[in-house]
């Protein structure tokens, strides 16, 4: 799989993905958060994080297109984002797969979209399938395979489609804590492969070490109506070690940021 002379080409230092002074307001009048500013850049996993309810899937589901803001705009390489567009993918929290087809036939199922023919789907098909380490388990169906491996036909789906961006909602919070954590040390090597066409990733997650496990940046919602009161760069190699001090002082800062007696102010 090649990324198009169209996706190669980025102007130095332009976000890849780029939300400006968001905000939503429900039907009842409730504004859930405002003023929102989020990007990410080249190669840049980003996390989101916020208490229950704060807004976070909404913010995520405006990013991908799909919700419309009542304040602002979403840009994709500097094109406004109005509606969704296979260049932007999302993982829902509940692993999505369809039970009557198997592994390969649930990853062509990203491919639908494109004009290929039944052999370059397949073809395509096959090599997320390795990327995301199912070679050979192409024939299972669903009931056959572990939610770990149902999570990673999710994924090899995803990327099947050539998104530039990946928006991932709680993608492991139906896994078992084994199960996720064996994903998560592998999800950053698949989603950045080169033979992925992704550029970028958000991800909203309440679990903290795995946020500081998965991402290069963090922001942090908080109040009411929720604004950005943190943005934190992860300076940690990879693999992460969550027994590392510095692991712990990012740690310790995030849940600083998230209890409002301590919050801090930016």
């Amino acid at each position: 799989m090649t990324r198009s002379i169209a996706r190669i080409v980025t102007i130095v230092g332009q976000p890849i993905l780029e939300g400006r002074n968001l905000s939503y307001t429900y039907e009842n009048g409730y504004t859930v958060f405002t003023k929102v500013d989020v990007e990410t850049c080249e190669n840049e996993l980003v996390a989101i994080v916020g208490p229950s309810g704060i807004g976070k899937s909404t913010l995520l589901r405006i990013l991908g297109g799909f919700i419309k803001p009542a304040t602002g705009e979403v840009r994709l390489l500097g094109k406004k984002v109005e509606q969704p567009t296979p260049e932007i993918a999302l993982i829902h929290q509940s692993i999505v797969t369809f039970p009557w087809m198997t592994a390969l036939e649930n990853v062509m199922l990203g491919l639908r979209s494109k004009r290929k023919t039944r052999q370059e789907m397949e073809s395509a098909a096959r090599k997320m399938l390795e990327v995301v380490g199912l070679q050979g388990f192409e024939e299972l169906y669903p009931k056959e395979m572990s939610g770990g491996m149902r999570q990673r036909v999710a994924i090899a789906r995803a990327l099947a489609a050539e998104p530039i961006v990946l928006l991932m909602d709680e993608p492991f919070s139906h896994l078992d804590e084994l199960t996720a954590e064996g994903l998560r040390q592998e999800i950053y090597s698949m989603l950045f492969s080169t033979e992925s066409t992704l550029r970028s990733a958000v991800l909203v997650s309440h679990n903290l070490n795995e946020v500081l496990e998965l991402a290069d940046k963090v922001y942090v919602l908080n109040g009411s109506p929720a604004t950005v009161v943190g943005t934190l760069k992860i300076e940690l190699e990879r693999p992460r070690n969550s027994k590392d001090p510095r692991f712990v002082e990012y740690l310790d800062l995030l849940y600083k940021y998230l209890t409002p007696v301590r919050g801090v102010k930016q």
